[in-house]
């Protein structure tokens, strides 16, 4: 990996595209910073205490944001709306034709798709800037010398004509904020070294490592003051060790799930055009591990925290709802059964609308090509789906125990460190990706001269 920074610093281009991306996650980090207007920026640790917490309905949103969003900035809901935007064209693909057709018209129909989702991206940006004013209007919140308040925002954003002012500025601040996050993301993707959104979560979640470090520090010193006075807690301090052993053991394994794949075999027949043979070679199908990469994880959590989400921006009391919340706190067994079946179904159904073994069999067909030992045509795209079966099946029971096994951890050790398995998935994979991406550039750009 130092070798492949080294060795693309070197090369003018390269090292221009990483400096502008390097300053486009300077300016992201800068616009998690900016307090919103009307709000008190003295209250807001206190009030939003809440979503700092791992555990919490807000805890992923927090995290994908740096610590934007329990700290009531412009870029608190970062890059959210964007990907739940992609998350509803992409399910609605499969079941509007028109999106369909989209899909299927080549770069063309992918701009237009990108457009369509942009808009949608805005849409979901007004209305989770919504839940957040109300958020920041009736969250009540008990100060350390016990005072309660009600909300964050300045008095005089709380009665009158002012309290609408208020909706309507921070709504429009936190939806500027959002159009600013894609705008930058796709910067990123154009002038820097590409996958913008993916910058910027991998940003977002570094931002976060700090935080992370402090806790396994408190952790450890409350160990070593239970062993000098001779007190409950000593095991604290083997306890934070076996957590980095814990954590470099995940991130060991996702690195081989990430790049595991299983390669099909095709060959192509040999067929004479003119004076010409082409054909002959042969070549293979690969079919990663992890085909969907955190989307099945993303597409259970939001529906999980769904209930929640809307208790909390409701504020509703009702015994029933609150029943509702408590069984779906990731804190609960019932959460971490249920959060397990979701991601193994959701990766079944987003491999489904990805991938069509009936197509992929017509492709080989029309390009002469085989799999040793199979026919040509049904019989290919029925080997071809046993295969997706087995391999989906593996990848599935993968990101299941990744995203389940951190919940069950620090339940069990009690320390609460925001960096779960999702977010390990992310951190590694944009990290794998870049380092390919920065590989094939410098081979592209790499050109030996004749004499050589």
């Amino acid at each position: 990996m130092l070798a492949t920074l080294r060795n693309a610093f070197k090369n003018p281009e390269l090292r221009k595209r990483i400096l502008y991306t390097i300053g486009i996650l300077v300016v992201f980090r800068l616009g998690s910073c900016l307090i919103l207007p009307f709000v008190d920026g003295r209250l807001v640790a206190n009030a939003t205490s809440v979503l700092t917490d791992s555990t919490s309905v807000f805890g992923m949103l927090n995290l994908f944001s740096g610590g934007a969003f329990s700290s009531a900035t412009l870029f608190a809901l970062s890059i959210s709306p964007y990907i739940t935007a992609q998350i509803i064209i992409q399910l609605l693909t499969v079941a509007i034709p028109p999106l369909e057709r989209l899909a299927k018209e080549g770069e063309t129909g992918r701009k237009k798709l990108n457009r369509i989702t942009k808009y949608v991206a805005i849409l979901m940006a007004a209305l989770q800037g919504f839940g957040y004013y109300t958020i920041l209007r009736w969250q009540a919140y008990t100060m350390p010398d016990g005072t309660v308040y009600q909300g964050v925002l300045i008095d005089a954003a709380t009665s009158g004509w002012s309290q609408y002012l208020a909706a309507v500025v921070i709504v429009a601040c936190l939806v500027a904020g959002a159009c600013s996050v894609i705008w930058l993301g796709d910067r990123i993707s154009e002038k820097g070294i590409g996958n913008g959104v993916s910058m910027l979560l991998f940003a977002g979640i570094l931002a976060g490592l700090p935080r992370n470090i402090e806790v396994l520090y408190e952790t450890f010193m409350q160990g070593v003051r239970a062993m000098q006075n001779n007190e409950e807690g000593t095991l604290k301090i083997f306890l934070v060790p076996f957590i980095l052993l814990v954590f470099a053991a995940m991130i060991v394994f996702i690195v081989i799930m990430t790049k595991g794949e299983r390669r099909i075999p095709v060959q192509y027949a040999k067929r004479v055009v003119g004076r010409k043979m082409y054909g002959g070679q042969s070549s293979y199908i690969p079919i990663k591990v992890n085909m969907s990469s955190v989307l099945p994880i993303i597409f259970a959590s939001s529906l999980l925290s769904l209930p929640a989400t809307i208790i909390a921006f409701t504020n509703t009391q009702n015994a029933f709802w609150q029943g509702v919340a408590k069984w779906l706190s990731p804190a609960s067994w019932f959460y971490g059964i249920l959060f397990f079946v979701l991601i193994i179904g959701f990766n079944y159904f987003y491999v489904a609308i990805q991938y069509n073994p009936v197509e992929i069999a017509n492709n080989i067909k029309n390009n002469n090509g085989a799999i040793p030992g199979i026919r040509p045509g049904k019989p290919t795209a029925t080997f071809i789906q046993k295969v997706l079966s087995k391999i989906v099946f593996i990848g599935a029971i993968f990101l299941g125990i990744i995203a389940v096994f951190p919940i069950i951890f620090n339940s069990a050790t009690g320390v609460q460190v925001a960096l779960g398995g999702t977010t390990i998935i992310i951190v590694v994979g944009v990290a794998l990706e870049t380092m390919q991406q920065l590989e094939s550039q410098i081979m592209m750009r790499h050109h030996k001269g004749f004499l050589e």
